[in-house]
Parts: structure tokens; C-alpha cells; sequence
């Protein structure tokens, strides 16, 4: 299927596995590797979570990759103008993407986290902060996120090893995502 956009037909997007993880004051974020264009993997060792603002948030992207690090960079800027104040940067950045018409022809997601939030920030000027303090996006998001929950129920593993395992489990499932797995943890 394609989707339209400026009346052009472009493929359909399919992107990557996200998940970040709060747990007893440990926070970790991991994605896996993959790059597709198309029906191609163009790239298995992508990095696609990293530690900002003095390594004390971390933020993962998923969707189209210009478009994930101009977020990325407007992010970082607006946690600089807030002194590293997760949620107002989180919000304000949100804004800016739903109002600006630049930002807003932007394709892609953020989660973000410190040791105490986890967010998903959204173009349609969404900041959702999930009950069980997890976060997933991507195309393998919604398997990462059902592991992770049963995991988090079932078991005392800590945020990394959760992330770990969802990660691996949603790589056995989604075509768009791989077991070139990378994590960060605060």
C-alpha cells in the first residue's frame, strides 16, 4: 500500500523497534539496527537511541531519518532553553512540531527518558506519558511492548535485561527489525 503525500505516491512507512523502560529508578532505552528503503535492508548497525543533555536523557527515533534527527536536534535545543527539563522540553517541542509547517510534514516519532520519565512525543502535538512507564515505537513497537509488559509482571529482571529480550522477541516477529540490538541506560 502507499500512502500520498504533496500528490506523490511514496512506499508505505515501516520503521524500527523503540522501547524504552523505568524500572525501580533504572532507565534504559534500546533499539535494533535495521535501516529498510522499500522492501530492502539498506543498513543492520544503525543507532537509533542516544543519551543527551549531559547523558541524562535518552531519546530514540523511528520513521523517516532526516526527519528523526531534525526532531532530535530541535529536542536537544528546547532541553537546553529549559535547563534539561524533560517534560517542558518534551511539551514545547511537541507544540512547535504540530504548529510549525516545516516541522509539521515531519515524519516520525520520540521517546524520551530520564530516571524518573518516559515519554512519547508525537507530531500531532501529543506528550503521553504511559502508565507503566514504558514506551515502544516503531513498527516492532507493539511486539516489544506486549514482551515487555509480560516481562515486567512476571519477572524482577531490571529495565536493560527487559529491553534486551523485547527487543530479540520483536526481531522474531517484525520484517522491520532486527537483533543488532543497542542500549542505553541511566
Amino acid at each position: 500500500m502507499k500512502s500520498k503525500k504533496n500528490n506523490i505516491l511514496l512506499p508505505e512507512t515501516h520503521s524500527t523497534t523503540v522501547i524504552g523502560i523505568l524500572r525501580d529508578g533504572k532507565a534504559a532505552m534500546g533499539s535494533d539496527g535495521q535501516v529498510t528503503f522499500g522492501n530492502t535492508v539498506m543498513k543492520h548497525t544503525a543507532k537509533k537511541v542516544r543519551k543527551v543533555y549531559n547523558d541524562k536523557i535518552i531519546a530514540g527515533f523511528a520513521g523517516a531519518t532526516a526527519d528523526a534527527f531534525t526532531l532530535l536536534q530541535r529536542f536537544e535545543e528546547k532541553l537546553e532553553a529549559h535547563r534539561g527539563n524533560l517534560y517542558r522540553s518534551s511539551i514545547e517541542l511537541a507544540k512547535d512540531w504540530r504548529t510549525d509547517r516545516y516541522l509539521r510534514r515531519l515524519e516520525a516519532m520520540l521517546a524520551v527518558m530520564d530516571d524518573t520519565k518516559v515519554l512519547l512525543i508525537s507530531g500531532t502535538g501529543d506528550v503521553i506519558e504511559p502508565d507503566d512507564n514504558i514506551v515502544a515505537i516503531g513498527s516492532g513497537g507493539p511486539y516489544a511492548l506486549a514482551a515487555a509488559r509480560s516481562m515486567l509482571k512476571l519477572t524482577d529482571l531490571q529495565a536493560k535485561e527487559i529491553v534486551t529480550q523485547s527487543l530479540e522477541i520483536a526481531s522474531q516477529i517484525c520484517i522491520y527489525t532486527n537483533s543488532n540490538i543497542h542500549i542505553e541506560e541511566l
